[in-house]
């Protein structure tokens, strides 16, 4: 059993080292999970006596006003034999072994923490004592409950005491010693008073009445250490402390404690509770009390200590690891960032995530009907085939067929489907850009380092656009290429077509009648839709030979050629990140190796059983 309160007293000074006081933040907190002994009483209450009764030692500051300012941790550690000694966790490799040394280290220790305005705090301090004299115990001395400052202490102390006393023993964990003076009214008792609030049925509460030898004559404590004043779950326990005169004469602990058994042995109002009074009985009560406690809390925390540790990898995780602090390991997480970022953009390209379906639909539909939306009818109009034949044949008219009509006419047709070509173009860029972006999004290590974010960004978007240029104007040449060169023998064809049709003569002599005009509008009909034809296939192959596929092939590389030439200040300009975000994964790692330590530690004492 007495593995398990070392166990506590293990986490308790890693929480410490690893900034884990139990105080509100967004951190989870293990210092709050732990089962510990809080002594509360208010000033003059003796307090210091009760834990130096314990302890067997003086070694706490005294003085008028409120001297406790910081937490306390008290971690009582039983040894077979040898020197007392006392070690303090901010000073770990030195051993204490004059008392009065370890009361000038606290006061100095909490200046240091408060400065010398006399304020509080709620960092504690962590003191270890190791005697023959006493029982494996962990106890947090908190500041006195008062109801006046000092001189010299800010506005506010009063409140602020009163506040973190109440944010330790509040916590379900917590074991609340109270300190009450017998010669004083207990309705009046600060440590009673607060205790109450917080654990109203008593289930958490010892109750500890000094100063029993200082009651008004003819008085007694029986009644309340009987429980019949004020009831509690656990027997109230009375103590007879050193009297100052005491202190001011040297009486040492062990001639104390001799004359406390004394007291309450002898004295005929408590010679019946003689067996259960005393600083050491109020000791062994309170180490086998924690004990119990802290064997029933292991599983709980086991359990509590798993959870946390995988939602502390998670986040830190999602927040990415620190970056390196020479140029080499600069230049490689931006690099394999970047790399991250275009494997999940060509992701989207393969269909492995969504969105590249888009573009066969501006393949399959949109093209299309943009195609099919193209009005020839008012490039072939009557007038339109006349004015054209006409002006093709100048002075003389055409003899067989109106071959530079038929140019002309074909050429005006096919110039509307550079229109619908472009459009495409432009379609399958606007869908690259929106993948891109959702990429960028969806690399959650760019979220690290928002100017990177911004330069692979841009970068990505400039090749995009220079991509789109070269497949605009590859595009474009398919169509100017139909426009410059005609398939001939489509029109070789015609004749046969007007044999098998009926009379060709007609438009041999009459050449500008209207059933002449129309066979020819519907001959270039017929020419310009077979190009469309032609065209609605080889258009998106150039588009994605000239958009999709270099995206996929090199969307990056004109950025990863400028990364080689910048200097280690600019890779580092590149990786700066938010400076909250950088405090959060320090913390977040100091959580991190607490909770771990912690469930070593657990993991150790369950193998031992």
């Amino acid at each position: 059993m007495e593995n398990l309160i070392s166990l506590v007293n293990k986490i308790q000074r890693a929480c410490t080292a690893l900034g884990d006081h139990g105080d509100e933040s967004a951190m989870p907190t293990l210092w709050d999970s732990l089962p510990s002994i809080a002594v509360v009483g208010g000033q003059s209450s003796g307090k210091s006596s009760v834990l130096e009764s314990i302890v067997g030692k003086d070694f706490l500051p005294r003085g008028s006003g409120i001297v406790t300012r910081r937490p306390l941790v008290l971690q009582l550690h039983k040894i077979d034999e040898g020197r007392e000694y006392a070690e303090f966790m901010h000073l770990p490799r030195k051993r204490f072994t004059d008392f009065a040394a370890v009361r000038k280290e606290i006061s100095d220790e909490t200046d240091r923490e408060t400065g010398r305005s006399k304020a509080i705090s709620s960092v504690p301090i962590h003191l270890s004592i190791f005697s023959p004299n006493v029982v494996n115990l962990t106890l947090v001395d908190l500041p006195g409950l008062t109801k006046v400052a000092v001189d010299g202490q800010p506005e506010g102390t009063v409140q602020d005491i009163e506040d973190m006393v109440r944010a330790f023993i509040e916590k379900p964990n917590c074991i609340i010693l109270a300190i009450s003076p017998a010669n004083q009214d207990l309705a009046t008792s600060d440590a009673i008073k607060i205790s109450r609030e917080v654990d109203p049925k008593g289930e958490r509460t010892f109750g500890v009445l000094t100063k029993i030898d200082l009651m008004d004559q003819g008085t007694n404590a029986v009644d309340i250490l009987e429980g019949r004043s004020y009831k509690l779950q656990f027997p109230w326990i009375g103590v007879v402390n050193r009297s100052q005169a005491d202190i001011n004469k040297s009486i040492d602990m062990i001639a104390a404690r001799r004359r406390e058994r004394e007291y309450f042995a002898s004295s005929a109002e408590y010679r019946h509770l003689a067996n259960r009074m005393g600083s050491e009985h109020l000791g062994r009560v309170l180490s086998k009390h924690l004990e119990v406690v802290i064997k029933s809390r292991i599983p709980g925390l086991q359990s509590l200590i798993s959870k946390t540790i995988g939602e502390l990898e998670s986040e830190l995780s999602r927040l990415g690891k620190p970056i390196a602090a020479d140029a080499g390991g600069k230049l490689y997480v931006i690099m394999e960032i970047s790399r991250t970022f275009d494997q999940i953009f060509k992701e989207h390209l393969d269909g492995v995530r969504s969105g590249g379906e888009k573009i066969y639909g501006v393949f399959d539909n949109q093209f299309p009907a943009a195609l099919k939306r193209l009005q020839f009818d008012k490039q072939l109009s009557m007038d339109n085939i006349r004015k054209l034949i006409t002006e093709a044949d100048g002075y003389q008219p055409h003899l067989i067929a109106p071959e530079q009509g038929y140019r002309r006419l074909i050429e005006s047709s096919l110039i509307c489907i550079r229109g619908p070509a472009e459009a495409a173009v432009d379609a399958v860029h606007g869908i690259l850009k929106d993948l891109a972006q959702k990429s960028i999004s969806e690399t959650t290590e760019l979220k690290q380092y928002p100017p990177l974010r911004v330069e692979v960004a841009n970068a990505a978007f400039e090749s995009l656009e220079r991509m789109k240029e070269e497949s605009k104007r590859a595009t474009l040449q398919l169509v100017d290429m139909e426009c410059g060169y005609l398939t001939v023998d489509f029109f070789r064809k015609l004749p046969q077509d007007i044999e098998k049709g009926g009379n060709p003569t007609v438009s041999l002599f009459d050449r500008y009648n209207d059933s002449y005009l129309r066979r020819v509008g519907h001959n270039v009909l017929n020419y310009v839709n077979m190009v469309c034809s032609s065209l609605r296939i080889a258009i998106p192959k150039s588009i994605v030979y000239c958009q999709v596929r270099e995206a996929k092939r090199c969307l990056l590389d004109h950025f990863f050629a400028e990364l080689g030439a910048k200097e280690a200040r600019q890779l580092a300009k590149l990786l700066d990140e938010d400076p909250a975000v950088m405090q959060r994964r320090t913390s977040l790692a100091k959580r991190l190796e607490l909770y771990r330590s912690a469930q070593s530690e657990i993991e150790a004492v369950a193998w031992s059983k």
